[in-house]
C-alpha cells in the first residue's frame, strides 16, 4: 500500500512547480478557428502548411488525466527478468530517484506522457519543440540526414523526421541510460529506439503512437497510444528547477 504521506507531498511539489501567474496567459492566440460566440474551435480541420503538410504547430499538452502517466496505460510491457525487477523496485520506492529530482527533467517519451505544456514550431527543415518544464527544447531534423551513430548518449538522444502521407514519424537513438521512459519508471538503455507517429486529425487534436525497440531490456517491442490536445490562448512560462528546492528536497530522502 502506498504512503498517503508521501502522496501528498508529491501532491504539494507539483503545486510548487506549476507557477500561479505569469505575463500574457490567456491572451488570445491570433489566427485560430473560433466559433461563433469567439471559443476556439478544437474540431476545426487540420490546418496545412505552404508546402501540403499537416501544420503541428502549437501548445499543446498530454493526456490531462495525470500530471503524468504510465506509459503503458494498462498494457503488458514485455520486459526482460532485470528490466521487470528495476521497473517494481521503482514503483515500490514510489518512483525516487526520477532524473527530475536533480533537475534533469525528462526524456523524449516521460515528456510525452506528460500534461505540461510544449510548443512546437514547424519549418520545412526541422522541428523544434519547446518544453515548458525545466525549460529544455528537443529537435527533430526533417532534411534527410540519417540517425547518427551513438557516440555521445543524451536523455532526449537525437531525433530525425519523415511525413508519411499526413503522418510526421520521427525515429529517435542515442539516448542514455539515466532517463526513464516514464514517471513510473519503464528502463531506457542506450540501446532503446523509439518512433513517434504523430498525426493532427483535426485542429485541436493529435493521435501519437510511440513504439519502444530495445532488445537490451524488453523481449520485443511494444506500443502506446497518447493524445495531445491543443492549448488554446496560452503561452509557455518559465519554469526553473533550482537544485535546493526539487523533489528529492521538498518530498524528503
Amino acid at each position: 500500500m502506498r504512503n498517503s504521506g508521501s502522496i501528498s507531498a508529491f501532491i504539494v511539489l507539483l503545486a510548487t512547480l506549476a507557477p500561479l501567474s505569469a505575463q500574457w496567459l490567456h491572451y488570445p492566440t491570433p489566427g485560430i478557428p473560433r466559433t461563433p460566440d469567439g471559443k476556439p474551435n478544437l474540431s476545426a480541420p487540420t490546418p496545412k502548411t505552404l508546402d501540403g503538410k499537416p501544420d503541428l504547430s502549437g501548445i499543446w499538452r498530454g493526456p490531462e488525466d495525470k500530471f503524468f502517466r504510465d506509459l503503458a496505460n494498462g498494457a503488458e510491457v514485455p520486459m526482460l527478468p532485470w528490466a521487470a525487477a528495476l521497473y517494481k523496485q521503482r514503483r515500490d520506492n514510489l518512483e525516487k530517484g526520477h532524473p527530475s529530482e536533480r533537475c534533469l527533467g525528462h526524456g523524449v517519451t516521460d515528456y510525452d506522457a506528460a500534461a505540461t505544456p510544449r510548443r512546437i514550431i514547424q519549418t520545412p527543415g526541422i522541428i523544434a519543440i519547446l518544453f515548458e518544464s525545466y525549460n529544455h527544447y528537443r529537435q527533430i531534423f526533417l532534411d534527410g540526414r540519417p540517425l547518427p551513430k551513438p557516440t555521445q548518449p543524451a536523455y532526449l538522444g537525437y531525433s530525425v523526421g519523415k511525413w508519411e502521407g499526413d503522418t510526421l514519424v520521427v525515429d529517435t537513438n542515442g539516448l542514455n541510460d539515466k532517463g526513464w521512459l516514464d514517471m513510473h519508471g519503464h528502463p531506457q538503455t542506450e540501446a532503446t529506439h523509439i518512433t513517434e507517429r504523430f498525426r493532427r486529425r483535426d485542429f485541436g487534436h493529435i493521435d501519437l503512437q510511440l513504439t519502444i525497440d530495445d532488445p537490451t531490456a524488453y523481449s520485443k517491442p511494444w506500443s502506446s497510444n497518447i493524445g495531445l490536445t491543443y492549448l488554446p490562448d496560452e503561452e509557455l512560462i518559465e519554469d526553473v528547477c533550482e537544485n535546493e528546492k526539487d523533489s528529492q528536497h521538498l518530498v524528503g530522502k
